[in-house]
């Protein structure tokens, strides 16, 4: 089943639920086209940081569950990953199966009538929208005569690319070798007839992305070369770690609530930290345009100062290894006292965003964590989906950080959500302890200012290490 003509965006697809035995068998297997795809990539990685380019490119999808629409939504996010990356996509096919096919991951048949594409279209890439084990990207390599890289790999090379901070180019660059140290030996052959090694593919025209590890004949010291880099990599992580860490138990000495912005990438994170905080964070219609963690204060409507954090964006199928590498920047997630949970409105499938971005919380156990849900992008969402949204997610607040509406009822939510944590005290602060009056309206609540004449008396709600040291005074 060809299906040519068929238009993903113009909502003719049937969104039924398949069962395989819905399908002829010819028909469960065919490739399915998938239209109105087109974008560009470049790539570098740790082994000898290698730059280079995928140009034109097929993507390739193995469909087992769900709908047609779900199928190609996937398909389409993937071509959207590899526009970020500065590809072109010119065609997408996806194919019905029970489970990729653990030799090829089409299918020896469909891999052949892949094949056909590439050499029609003149790709020079096919990237498939899963993660492929070392065997299945030699052998689907083989057939297609191309280079081959999976969705993970396309990640990962778009985390390096946007990588700015000495932390944030260590994470990649580690994801990276724990993704390529097994696929050494899987992708060797194929390497060396593609240019990869010490000797070749260097520069900004190389091979393209999956060109950039090393040759057959070198796998074992590149192997060496790899795991030793990672070990230095992992100790300067370490170092960062303790210095991020101090800083964090720093800001919880002081009393001062953690507010974490996290969501789907693209969904505004950066948009709604610089909103609420003026921080001035970069701003791109890109995924993955945040990866290095910015931390802000800011004031609650009632005077409480409180720090808002943003972070990497998620998505599907969030490589593992990425996860694992930025473990220590989600803590800022892991250690708030709320999360924002932002969700593109506009979005086709907010849902989805949504159960994505829960998953990686679970995995980095944030999922305790009080959590608001953010509805962004209200100024260009569908008003039924917004009011879905809002009977699945009844915690929730609807906002436009790009035109500020809605952004005063989220900062009252914050407030009432924020644990108090604060402790009634009544003291005579000298006047000499300003700053001591200051801090009780930064990070408290203060009830009564009374100034007589050898100080403030001062009625508060405050944290109890402020509230260890007005005491303090009273001792004194």
């Amino acid at each position: 089943m060809r299906n040519e003509n068929f238009d993903p965006d113009s909502g003719s697809g049937d969104d039924r639920e398949f069962a395989t035995g819905d399908y002829e068998l010819e028909e469960r297997h065919a490739l399915r086209r998938v239209a109105g795809l087109s974008t560009e990539l470049e790539d570098v990685t740790e082994v000898e940081y290698r730059q280079v380019r995928l140009e034109r490119v097929v993507l390739a999808g193995v469909w087992t569950e769900g709908s047609v629409r779900d199928a190609e939504r996937s398909l389409q996010e993937l071509a959207l990953l590899a526009e970020t990356a500065g590809s072109v996509v010119l065609e997408g096919v996806i194919q019905r199966r029970d489970t990729p096919d653990p030799a090829t991951y089409l299918g020896s048949g469909k891999a052949r009538e892949l094949r056909d594409i590439v050499v029609a279209t003149g790709a020079d890439t096919v990237i498939c929208d899963g993660e492929l084990t070392p065997g299945q990207l030699r052998q689907l390599e083989d057939i297609v005569k191309v280079k081959v890289v999976d969705r993970t790999w396309l990640i990962l090379d778009i985390f390096a690319q946007h990588a700015r901070s000495r932390e944030g180019k260590a994470q990649v660059s580690l994801a990276q070798m724990q993704y390529l140290l097994p696929r050494l030996r899987g992708w060797g052959e194929s390497l060396s007839r593609q240019g990869g090694g010490a000797g070749g593919g260097g520069g900004a025209g190389g091979g393209g992305v999956g060109t950039r590890g090393p040759g057959e004949t070198k796998i074992e010291t590149d192997r060496r070369r790899i795991r030793t880099q990672m070990s230095r990599l992992r100790r300067q992580l370490k170092e960062m770690e303790k210095s991020r860490t101090t800083q964090r138990a720093a800001r919880h000495r002081a009393g001062t609530p953690a507010v974490a912005i996290a969501g789907y990438t693209n969904a505004g994170k950066s948009s709604l930290l610089n909103r609420l905080t003026g921080a001035g964070v970069l701003v791109e219609n890109a995924l993955f345009a945040t990866l290095d963690p910015t931390v802000r204060r800011t004031r609650t409507p009632g005077g409480r100062e409180i720090t808002v954090a943003d972070t990497v964006g998620f998505v599907r199928h969030l490589p593992h290894q990425l996860v694992e590498a930025f473990r220590s920047t989600l803590e800022e997630v892991r250690d708030a006292d709320l999360i924002l949970h932002i969700v593109d409105g506009s979005d086709d499938a907010p849902e989805e965003q949504i159960a994505a971005v829960r998953e990686v919380l679970n995995e980095i156990e944030a999922g305790q964590v009080p959590e608001l849900v953010v509805i962004n992008k209200a100024d260009v969402a569908d008003p039924q989906t917004v009011a879905e949204l809002l009977r699945r997610e009844p915690h929730a607040v609807v906002v436009s950080a790009r035109t500020g509406w809605g952004i005063d009822e989220l900062m009252a939510a914050v407030e009432r959500d924020l644990p108090t944590n604060l402790v009634d005290v009544q003291v005579l602060v000298p006047y000499a302890r300003g700053d001591l009056v200051s801090r009780a309206h930064r990070q408290g609540e203060v009830l009564g200012e009374e100034h007589e004449e050898s100080g403030t008396l001062l009625t508060a709600r405050v944290p109890q290490s402020l509230a260890n040291e007005l005491a303090s005074l009273a001792d004194g």
